[in-house]
């Protein structure tokens, strides 16, 4: 009898023991906290950009209550701006901020989910992302090298540039020194265009010492800022980047290292920011478009002239159809992109277009 009740006694004591333990031990894997870092390419304080990243990085310590803690590091703390691609992958940071058509000397492939030239509007951009199997796409391309990629906020529909001379054939492009990086480079040096690219806080000396006639930068949301209104006169409205979509990068194995729940957080963290910016930069470029309009009579509003815009886009479509002939993974997004692009667009002409169209705004409208 009493070995029997020492025995029950014991077993209590035992299940006790187990039961304390594992409970101590759940709280100890809810209290860990997981500290991260980010590195982004742009400068410290760079607005709308910047915001960005703060944005996320504080809902993920709320929404966490303080388990994930995301540091970012700027430009001036990396000394890479353009060196996220390597940072994340190879693990120096667990996340980035940029933009994905940087990596196209890695990978062509990663420069289609940024934005093309005569592509889709940003609501047309983020239904392909969401629904149409731009992310699927995306994530096949970043995964062999153990990145997670997400879209990580858009500016909208970007400006044609600033120009000291007004242009009005495609014979005004030729020899035109512009600062335009990337694949719309690219376009415009099929007409004959010098395209270069300069570091953002070189441009404005660049404008004004005549190195270059002419520059794009972003919009009105952040173009007012750098002063470009004060030497180039004619601010042309875009065709090159009609939905600019920065991005998020996340180190796979890191990310596989949270628990489920933290990384549902980042995630949803990461699409509320993005959303953010991209209302962030819509209502910027209207609020400064505004003071550019009343306080600045002498910049003219232009957009290129039928011809031009016509023959960059045969540019463009030539360059493509090399992408997709050289490149079965550029095909198959650019198709995607084609395909889904169609659709959603005759959608937005039904809608937004017939919309805008079936009334005459006499205000704010650009020069032909």
């Amino acid at each position: 009898m009493k070995s029997s009740l020492k025995i029950f006694l014991s077993s209590i004591c035992l299940a006790s023991v187990l039961m304390t333990f594992g409970f101590s031990s759940n709280l100890i894997a809810a209290d860990k906290v997981y500290r991260w870092r980010l590195a982004e390419t742009w400068g410290p304080n760079f607005p709308i950009f910047g915001d960005t990243t703060k944005n996320m990085a504080k809902m993920v310590k709320e929404m966490s209550n303080g388990r994930l803690v995301i540091r970012i590091d700027s430009s001036n703390r990396h000394k890479a701006a353009l060196g996220i691609f390597d940072f994340v992958k190879n693990g120096q940071y667990q996340m980035g901020h940029s933009a994905s058509y940087y990596w196209k000397g890695k990978n062509i492939n990663t420069m289609f989910f940024t934005t093309l030239p005569f592509g889709m509007t940003t609501p047309e951009q983020y239904g392909w992302f969401y629904h149409g199997g731009g992310k699927e796409l995306m994530k096949e391309v970043y995964d062999q090298y153990g990145i997670l990629s997400f879209p990580g906020g858009n500016t909208g529909n970007q400006m044609g540039g600033w120009f000291r001379k007004e242009i009005n054939s495609v014979d005004d492009l030729k020899g035109l020194k512009m600062r335009i990086p990337g694949f719309a480079g690219e376009v415009l040096a099929e007409l004959g265009a010098k395209p270069t690219n300069i570091a953002s806080g070189e441009l404005y000396t660049a404008l004004e010492r005549k190195t270059i006639d002419a520059l794009e930068w972003v919009g009105p949301s952040l173009d007012l800022r750098m002063g470009f209104h004060r030497i180039a006169p004619y601010y042309y409205t875009g065709w090159h980047e009609p939905a600019t979509e920065l991005q998020f990068m996340v180190n796979q194995k890191a990310y596989e290292s949270l628990p489920a729940d933290l990384q549902t957080i980042l995630t949803i963290a990461m699409k509320a920011a993005a959303y953010d910016m991209y209302t962030q930069s819509m209502h910027a470029s209207a609020m400064n478009l505004e003071t550019l309009q009343q306080d600045y009579p002498n910049v003219k509003l232009k957009t290129f002239p039928a011809p031009v815009m016509e023959a960059l886009r045969q540019a463009n479509d030539k360059l493509l159809g090399q992408f997709a002939a050289k490149d079965p993974m550029s095909k198959k997004i650019l198709d995607s992109i084609h395909d889904y692009g169609k659709k959603i667009r005759a959608w937005t002409n039904f809608s937004d277009r017939a919309y805008l169209d079936s009334f005459d705004n006499k205000e704010n409208k650009t020069e032909q």
